[in-house]
């Protein structure tokens, strides 16, 4: 009867193994690989024109060699650049060669990292992670796991709190329900995907109370944190913090906010996306002090560290909480009796090996390494600033603190067009990419540098743009 089955297969060759076909994928792989990273230069920074035909869904296969060959000719042609040293928008990485090479094995090993027990993997992770810790000078109290990026840490640190606000209010919230809790939220410049998270996590994007900044600076100012945490009524606190906001690059007075929270037993959170790791450099490390004070912190992997997309880290010195909150017991899942696995410690239940070129990054590049891309950035980025300083054509409008730019045209000789479209102009060009922003109302052009590949030529090669947007319209 199986021979019988066996011998009805549809003739599919993808239905059964075969060596040949793994060799002239293995082949198209590298000569696409390589032609796109020998020819980077030569792509737009960001392609603002894809366009992909409209095709009914195929019956019949086109079989991998042909659909390979399909997307050399159709798809990679219209990809951007955005992985080079000139995509300074959002705050974004390109992954190394070590790092590029550890995601292809990721790929190929296609390990399921939710628990211990069939593979080094999950092993690998648990040293990653304490090398991190380690990285950024954090106590080693600290534990936490690798998440799909600072939207999934920021919604473990929401879950996470929410269960330390039940517990100091006797509800279990991960089995009980938020229904009776009762909890504030406060906040001064919360990440965009913070607010998403906190809807997720059934707070409510709304449920939050602003703190004022600091002048010019979009830091938490501390007294109106104290004054509100003094007039709150709610039975459990939750403040959710900044090193470094995504905009003007200000970093919260953690130390005393951390005071605060303490006098207050409320939950600090600190989003340290990339501002982490200024901890690295000894000029700049005092601009996260008290961010070892933190109750859980997120940052990224796929920004500083220069990783592929798909990496993000969540910590935090409260692990039970977490697994509180994530862990579902099944018969199916045999769990570990010592230390929590990946699946009780994050949203998915199957996980990819990202943790992969992590542990690759800082076994190739070690601290040294890092910092060296992080020093080299804050410097660029610091020559970059001055030039818009000094030119009649661009105002800078706030200090360059670490990585962030931020610059407008100027009123007096850029007039007779807006930001947007001068930003527009700059983007269409295709030599480098900026993203939009808002500084005290007004619409700016932010340029973040975080990409290890980035030099002092790059720099020169955006000045020489930004000069020849701004005389061809003046």
């Amino acid at each position: 009867m199986i021979n019988t089955m066996l011998n009805n297969t549809p003739n599919n060759t993808f239905c059964s193994p075969n060596n040949t076909e793994w060799q002239e994928l293995i082949s198209h792989f590298a000569q696409q690989s390589l032609h796109f990273l020998q020819n980077i230069e030569h792509f737009p920074v960001a392609n603002l024109t894809p366009h992909l035909p409209e095709t009914a869904l195929p019956e019949q296969g086109l079989g991998s060699e042909v659909t390979a060959k399909l997307v050399e000719s159709e798809l990679i042609p219209q990809m951007s650049g955005s992985r080079g040293p000139r995509y300074w928008g959002f705050v974004t990485g390109g992954a190394t060669p070590v790092a590029t090479y550890a995601d292809w094995l990721v790929a190929m090993l296609d390990q399921n990292v939710s628990k211990g027990g069939d593979s080094i993997a999950t092993q690998v992770e648990q040293q990653a992670i304490k090398w991190l810790v380690a990285l950024f000078d954090l106590p080693d109290s600290f534990t936490g796991l690798c998440t799909t990026g600072a939207t999934a840490s920021n919604f473990l640190a929401a879950v996470t709190a929410r269960q330390y606000a039940g517990e100091q209010q006797q509800i279990d919230i991960a089995k009980q329900g938020m229904k009776h809790l009762d909890v504030e939220i406060f906040s001064a410049c919360p990440h965009a995907s913070m607010i998403k998270t906190l809807g997720l996590a059934g707070f409510g994007q709304d449920n939050v109370r602003y703190i004022k900044t600091l002048p010019d600076s979009e830091a938490m100012n501390p007294k109106d944190l104290e004054r509100q945490l003094n007039n709150s009524q709610a039975r459990s606190k939750i403040v959710i913090s900044s090193a470094a906001t995504v905009t003007g690059t200000s970093f919260d007075d953690l130390q005393t906010i951390a005071g605060l929270c303490q006098a207050h037993a409320a939950w600090l959170h600190v989003d340290a996306a990339f501002g982490i790791f200024a901890r690295l450099i000894p000029a700049k490390k005092h601009l996260s002090d008290g961010l070892e004070l933190a109750d859980s912190i997120t940052l990224d992997g796929h920004k500083w560290l220069n990783v592929p997309y798909d990496c993000g880290f969540f910590f935090t010195r409260h692990q039970r909480l977490l697994v509180e909150s994530c862990h579902v017991a099944a018969p199916y899942l045999v769990q570990s009796t010592t230390t929590p696995d990946f699946m009780s410690l994050g949203i998915e239940n199957s996980r990819r090996f990202r943790a992969l070129p992590v542990w690759m990054t800082i076994k190739a590049y070690g601290q040294a390494g890092i910092r060296f891309w992080v020093e080299k950035n804050c410097r660029q980025a610091a020559i970059l600033a001055d030039y818009l300083d000094a030119s009649n054509h661009w105002q800078l409008v706030h200090p360059c603190a670490l990585n962030v730019v931020l610059f407008r045209p100027d009123e007096k000789h850029l007039a007779s067009v807006s930001c947007s479209e001068i930003l527009h102009q700059i983007n269409r060009r295709g030599k480098v990419f900026f993203s939009p922003g808002q500084w005290q109302g007004q619409h700016i052009i932010r340029a973040a540098l975080s990409n290890w590949q980035t030099e002092d030529a790059d720099i020169a090669i955006a000045i020489q743009e930004l000069n020849t947007v701004a005389l061809q319209n003046t």
